[in-house]
């Protein structure tokens, strides 16, 4: 930031002393004219100078120390085991929104063209290489946080991440029968030979990538098996008072190899994961229709071109060789991860494990003093008559003061229309459903629908279509702009109104 001079001499960038009051540098003497010249010479050529070259931060760069930031409550000891694990998880998870949406755009100006540079002048190919580097440094202090820290913490307190060979033959005889009913049915392993190509590879899917010989002699073959979506990812080896095990079910696959490759010797398996494009192309300009361009345009979306390679730590560089030639990659788009791949999936033991001893206390939001109903339940509207009312969400209950505020809205008689935007709504929204039953109630309702909300464009599409089917006025957003204010208008007849003479 350059500093700049106010008519005391004191500049923005200058320290400050006590209490935050500024301080000024000390100057030179009264008698000795200022460098650069006399007058206010000196300061109009500092003013003058050119700025340095490196003044901005890599947009990318920057976002990747925020996530790093999420990292680091991870790595804090003083934070409940659960909770770490749970910033394990947002950290997974953002990582792939970044890839599939920042490192895709990228990319896509690379292949297509376009100016490559940004205000901080790195060119693309550079920070293609630089966010490489910095996401390998990342997801190594991941993994070394779970496997050093946070997994055996948890193991200590009863929740433990085990391997098929740490369990007893009970135990794996009941996991054969799982296998055998839940899993297997939904397995599809698919060889790849000169005619059988490589199979298209879904984003953010878990792959088993295996090597096979036939035992009567002939040349190895490659296979990829897909670990399934719609069967959970943590399988549960017991569950019973304060104690937890869970086994990754791709390990329960491995295990089971040979069942789905009868009478062919497995020599090596390895887990891999694909990240896809998901960044979405629509030229609001040209498109006449902005909703039957998103929806084409998500259709696409899971074909999108592979953008990063996430590969366990151990796999051997013949098999990696085979999956970046197949998907057509280059090198840095690779990331060896130690330990497991996707700690995404620590959300299911966050979620699934009833250790409040591992969490933190729940926070429940108060409800507004002012919005308190007494004896007697008091509407919104006149306790808004009595003056505004400021809320902080999350500290303020969302359900007792705006959830409640549209509700009384939508049920009121005197109120004559609706109007406000959404822009990321809950699975079952209780404010879009007093939205519908204010247009079923005759009240005129306008919702701006913001179909860009990034990954909940389709959820959107789907709400918009419903609004529109009980009579309200949906607007799709703005051309060229993302709406992402939340804002309501509600018109209400206020008194009695004036007759009218006949």
């Amino acid at each position: 930031m350059t500093a700049t001079p106010s008519s005391n001499g004191v500049g923005r960038n200058q320290p400050r002393g006590p209490g935050g009051r500024w301080q000024a540098r000390p100057g030179p003497p009264p008698d000795e004219p200022p460098a650069g010249g006399g007058g206010s010479g000196g300061r109009v050529a500092a003013l003058d100078e050119p700025l340095p070259d490196d003044r901005f931060l890599n947009r990318e760069l920057s976002w990747l120390d925020f996530n790093a930031r999420v990292l680091t409550l991870a790595e804090n000891p003083a934070i409940p085991l659960l909770e770490r694990a749970k910033f394990l998880a947002i950290f997974a998870g953002n990582l792939d929104e970044f890839y599939m949406v920042r490192v895709a755009g990228l990319k896509r100006r690379m292949q297509t063209g376009l100016p490559l540079r940004g205000p901080d002048g790195v060119p693309a190919r550079a920070q293609l290489e630089l966010i490489s580097e910095r996401s390998a440094e990342l997801v190594g202090r991941q993994a070394r946080c779970f496997l050093r820290e946070v997994a055996p913490g948890l193991a200590e307190a009863g929740v433990e991440m085990v391997r098929w060979s740490d369990l007893s033959p009970v135990e794996r005889d009941r996991l054969r029968d799982y296998f055998r009913d839940q899993v297997f049915p939904v397995l599809t392993p698919l060889a790849v030979d000169p005619a059988h190509p490589f199979p298209y590879i879904s984003g953010l899917s878990l792959n088993l990538a295996v090597m096979l010989r036939d035992p009567q002699g002939g040349p190895e073959l490659y296979a990829r098996v897909k670990v399934p979506n719609n069967v959970p990812r943590l399988v549960s080896v017991d569950s019973g008072g304060r104690s937890y095990r869970f086994l990754p079910v791709e390990e329960l696959i491995a295990a089971h190899l040979g069942a789905l490759f009868s009478g062919m010797d497995i020599i090596e398996h390895h887990l891999f994961r694909v990240t896809r494009n998901a960044d979405l192309e629509v030229e609001e300009d040209r498109d006449e229709d902005l909703l039957q361009a998103l929806e084409r345009e998500l259709a696409r979306r899971r074909f999108g071109p592979p953008v990063r390679l996430e590969v366990a730590a151990s796999i051997s560089d013949h098999v990696l060789e085979w999956l970046v030639r197949e998907l057509d990659m280059d090198s840095h788009d690779i990331l060896r991860v130690p330990g497991v791949l996707d700690l995404s999936a620590l959300w299911q033991v966050y979620e699934g494990v009833d250790r409040p001893d591992l969490k933190d206390r729940p926070f429940v939001p108060a409800t507004h003093p002012r919005f308190a109903e007494g004896e007697t339940p008091r509407s919104v509207f006149a306790t808004l008559r009595d003056g505004d009312i400021l809320v902080h969400h999350p500290y303020h209950s969302f359900s007792t003061s705006v959830q409640r505020f549209i509700e009384q809205a939508a049920d009121d008689p005197n109120v004559l229309a609706i109007k406000q935007t959404l822009y990321r709504t809950s699975g079952d929204s209780p404010v879009v459903d007093a939205l519908i039953d204010a247009a079923e109630a005759g009240k005129q309702v306008v919702v701006l629908v913001e179909v860009k909300a990034r990954f909940d464009e389709q959820a959107n599409i789907g709400w918009a279509r419903m609004l529109e089917k009980a009579g309200c006025h949906v607007v799709y957003g703005l051309v060229g702009l993302k709406t992402h204010c939340k804002t309501a208008l509600v018109i209400r007849q206020e008194g009695n109104p004036r007759s009218v003479p006949t």
